[in-house]
């Protein structure tokens, strides 16, 4: 855990979260300021800071594959979902653990910002 992560603060249980799947490494849980009727961040458990810096293919691969089975279980999966990850500040990441959003639920519009 890092010190002051508040992603590492939801996935250690100190923190709240509306969790909505797991896997052993990975967590995914409702973002407090949803941007589409389905918006869910799917997170590793361990922390890394950013995309930029992870190493652990097997890693990556468990998150994505709890961005799947979310899509499945909020019932987006065959209407069609957005995956998102900000890196670094002129990508938008505002808080420092890897993080995918899932989006969904409505008709995303491209470019997205």
């Amino acid at each position: 855990m890092a010190e002051g992560c508040i992603f590492c603060r939801i996935v250690a249980g100190e923190i709240p979260a509306v969790r909505v799947a797991e896997s052993e490494r990975a967590l995914a849980f409702r973002d407090l300021h949803p941007q589409a009727p389905v918006h869910v961040l799917v997170i590793p458990r361990r922390h890394v800071a950013s995309l930029a810096e992870a190493t652990d293919g097997e890693e990556l691969g468990a998150v994505l594959l709890l961005a799947q089975e979310v899509a499945r279980r909020e019932g987006i999966a065959e209407s069609g979902y957005r995956v998102v990850t900000n890196t670094g500040a002129d990508g938008g990441q505002t808080v420092h653990h890897l993080h995918l959003h899932v989006l969904g639920g409505r008709a995303l519009q491209w470019p997205p910002g």
